[in-house]
């Protein structure tokens, strides 16, 4: 490679910022990730590809290329910029990447600290003892309010003594002890995990604040032909967003459960729920299928063929 040619493949300023992701592309991609070593991997995994298929590869890597590939989705001509560029070069254009997505990430931090109390608060009435609105320090299991939310779904927030030990971090919270904030009405159903999981109003809040426009929280939801979704060309949820927009902290444990093949029943139905919440107007937002309709007899036909087929094929 000439050193013309080396420069070429190198983003230029304009360039530069082209790749600093905005909060909507960085969280509906994949979150909380190392971009220069998701890039250089992938790029690597590209070759190996050519000989063994994606499946033979384990789950981490895979939802790495899955990733890799919805980069690649989001800017066109980057494949081509990776494939001539240099191991130096793809590890910049990640820098790049991954700077913006930090930034993006810490502007959500910073704008949602001060509207979530508004969301929190008991209708009508003050939050007791009062918080600060651009502190944190207050907050957590150190405030009554906010550490009822923040309990581990499981756990009883009224237990004295199991309040102690969150309080005095004697109690650590892993990442796979979810808050009892992202079920709805704040209730688990320990029979039924999956009931309410991630359908809670406060999520929907801070979804709309940060994807859409914080405008958006407070009016119904309708077609908007601006705010942030339609200028990143955003009109569906995704599960990265979904479990970004719950916490940082729990983001992987969530992303494990709903990229599981074996829950994707559940994951279709929470996704529908979403999109109807968020972007009622988007084909995704898919609304349940009337008893007597015409799509719900070629359903209904269509699920008994399938059925009569198993059958046929277990009784060989």
């Amino acid at each position: 490679m000439t050193t013309q040619d080396t420069t070429s493949t190198i983003p230029s300023k304009r360039g530069s910022s082209a790749l600093q992701m905005g909060p909507q592309k960085k969280a509906t991609v994949f979150a909380l990730c190392n971009y220069p070593s998701l890039l250089t991997n992938s790029v690597l995994r590209l070759e190996l590809l050519e000989d063994a298929p994606l499946e033979e590869f384990s789950a981490e890597e895979w939802r790495e290329h899955h990733a890799f590939e919805q980069l690649l989705d989001s800017y066109p001509g980057l494949l081509d910029r990776l494939k001539d560029g240099s191991e130096e070069e793809i590890l910049h254009v990640g820098e790049l990447i991954g700077k913006g997505a930090a930034g993006a990430r810490g502007n959500d931090t910073k704008t949602l600290k001060s509207v979530v109390l508004d969301w929190i608060s008991p209708k009508g009435e003050a939050i007791q003892p009062p918080l600060h609105r651009n502190s944190k320090i207050d907050r957590g299991f150190n405030h009554e309010l906010t550490g009822s939310l923040l309990c581990p779904a499981g756990l009883d927030w009224n237990d004295p003594q199991m309040k102690e030990h969150l309080q005095s971090g004697e109690m650590l919270v892993c990442g796979d002890q979810w808050p009892i904030f992202v079920y709805t009405h704040h209730i688990y159903d320990p029979e039924d995990p999956w009931c309410g999981l991630l359908r809670s109003c406060l999520l929907v809040c801070a979804y709309k604040h940060i994807f859409t426009s914080p405008s958006s929280v407070e009016r119904e939801p309708k077609a908007m032909r601006s705010g942030n979704a339609h200028l990143h060309s955003m009109n569906s949820v995704t599960i990265a967003s979904m479990a970004y927009i719950t916490t940082q902290t729990f983001y992987h444990s969530l992303l494990d459960l709903l990229e599981d093949p074996k829950e994707c029943q559940e994951v279709d139905e929470l996704l529908t729920w979403w999109n109807c919440q968020v972007f009622p107007t988007s084909s995704t937002a898919k609304r349940p299928i009337s008893a007597n309709s015409a799509l719900s007899k070629i359903r209904q036909k269509r699920l008994a063929l399938k059925q009569a087929t198993n059958l046929d094929v277990v009784s060989l």
